[in-house]
């Protein structure tokens, strides 16, 4: 058995499946570059028979990720598997992860099918895949409730029929991690041609216990984990990149494996995640939460300016935190801004698209003394959302908020070309701002989520707010950042109407998938 453990980052398939979460074809190549410098080793980028919008990015990410492989998810079905072969068809490495369910709840009541049907169907996508492609990766939906003489005969068939990765994903979070480890171990022991694959997993967090089941299967033989950045995912996310990869290395005592991941790279790329979807890190998440390496207790600080390992178990550089950073300001030239943009894995493509970046960081660097990667992270993403649409503009906003008085909000807002003026009251600024913009674009879209987070600390910092509004099934996040939060939540609401006003942002994903 190899001590090589494969990290598989499904964070723009599965990841994207959390409602209101749907990324743009760019906003996916810059997470492919990110995963890429941290050297993940399969990227699943897309389920390409999802939407045109899916495809093209799953194309896009193909073209500019070079080292990792490239996957797309397929159901075990002819136009599903063709799609996926189409998209990948630039990748320098490429793999197709096709599925079928495998549970007697799913056979009987979603697919309406035999065992021996549903073997058939799998051996024959299979097989049309690996005429496609190399690479082939076949999964049991649902396998945390299948059972294990049907795994073994599935199993055994899809290896024969050329499959050399085989996932095993407890699709619905239902198992705990003795049963699962106990079942990837029975598997390897029982099905003959096991060692022709590799064993992998793939598991949800219905119960919290993603990592912790991930992590069973591995030292029971499974040398693959499908995983997320910042565990985003359906329902309650997938089990967590940065906490298996910190795991197994932290306590290498008890997993004797290695992964090819430069965790330099975790938290640059949980930021770049958090950026583009809206999902803001829990500040005692894990790894990469805020809190993650404070210490507030008198004692543990007492500990850890003794000896860090005290109470630190890992080094916070060793992840990301604290790197060595070249702080920008007003002063700072077009070289300096493009070179730090580069090491962050940004380019732009045209120079129309690099001086529009340009001058909003001069903006800013005359609002803020010191311009951290945060904020160009947040600064490209502002310039990326302004090219999305140019149906509604934020021309002025005027608000005025007292104490024992209501709030009212002023604005003028462009819109295709001509400007609006109106005015709104509210239970507070932001409120007010938001209900006047809406009087004037009256799309009677609902405002599903608002959400803050400061981007760097300081009280100069720049607000960072998301909007995510719904309207006939169509969800979009809207981002926008300023260090006047009122002025970041007009622009976040405004982005969140021309994309829906858009087809950039494709219909959400809600597809079956492991």
């Amino acid at each position: 058995m190899t001590n090589q453990l494969v990290i598989f980052d499904t964070t723009m398939r599965d990841g994207e499946q959390s409602p209101g979460a749907s990324m743009t074809k760019d906003e996916k190549v810059r997470i492919g570059k990110a995963l890429e410098k941290m050297r993940v080793d399969i990227i699943e980028a897309g389920f390409a028979a999802a939407s045109p919008g899916d495809f093209a990015a799953i194309q896009a990410v193909a073209d500019a990720v070079r080292e990792s492989t490239i996957c797309s998810l397929a159901r075990a079905v002819d136009r599903d598997i063709e799609h996926a072969a189409e998209a990948l068809k630039r990748a320098e490495r490429a793999r197709i992860h096709t599925f079928i369910a495998t549970s007697p709840i799913h056979m009987q009541y979603k697919l309406r099918m035999q065992p021996d049907q549903v073997i058939e169907q799998a051996v024959y996508a299979i097989n049309k895949a690996r005429n496609l492609i190399a690479d082939v990766e076949f999964s049991c939906e649902d396998a945390g409730r299948s059972d294990n003489d049907f795994l073994c005969r599935i199993i055994e068939a899809a290896i024969n029929a050329g499959a050399s990765t085989i996932n095993i994903p407890d699709t619905v979070g239902y198992a705990i991690p003795e049963e699962f480890g106990y079942k990837i171990k029975t598997l390897l022991e029982r099905i003959p041609n096991a060692d022709k694959a590799i064993f992998s997993v793939h598991c949800h967090n219905d119960l919290g216990l993603a990592v912790a089941n991930s992590l069973a299967a591995v030292a029971n033989g499974a040398r693959q984990v499908e995983c997320t950045i910042n565990g985003l995912g359906e329902r309650a996310g997938n089990a967590a990149l940065e906490e298996i990869v910190m795991a197994t290395r932290t306590r290498h005592d008890l997993f004797d494996i290695r992964t090819n991941i430069d965790s330099t790279q975790i938290v640059p790329t949980s930021r770049l995640v958090s950026n583009i979807t809206g999902f803001a890190v829990q500040p005692n998440k894990a790894i990469v939460g805020a809190n993650a390496f404070a210490h507030e207790s008198g004692i543990h600080q007492d500990g850890v300016l003794k000896h860090r390992e005290t109470y630190e178990i890992m080094k916070a550089e060793d992840v990301g935190w604290n790197a060595n950073k070249m702080v920008m300001g007003k002063h700072s030239g077009r070289a300096a801004f493009r070179s730090r943009l580069d090491e962050l894995g940004v380019s732009f493509e045209t120079d129309a698209a690099l001086n529009e970046a340009f001058a909003r960081f001069k903006e800013l660097a005359d609002k803020k003394h010191e311009i951290f990667d945060e904020d160009l992270q947040a600064l490209v993403s502002e310039t990326n959302a302004a090219k999305v649409a140019d149906i509604y503009k934020l021309v002025s906003l005027d608000c005025r908020s007292a104490t024992g008085e209501t709030p009212i909000a002023n604005v003028v807002v462009s819109a295709s070309g001509h400007e609006h003026k109106s005015q709104a009251e509210g239970s507070g600024p932001v409120d007010a701002a938001l209900k006047a913009i809406e009087s004037i674009a009256q799309s009677g879209a609902n405002l599903q989520l608002y959400s803050v987070n400061a981007i760097t600390q300081g009280t100069d910092s720049q607000g960072e707010v998301t909007v995510r509004l719904e309207k006939g099934g169509r969800i979009v996040n809207g981002n926008g950042s300023d260090t006047d939060i009122v002025i970041a939540s007009a622009k976040a609401y405004i982005h969140a109407l021309n994309l829906l006003m858009s087809n950039a942002e494709r219909q959400h994903p809600q597809n079956d998938g492991v």
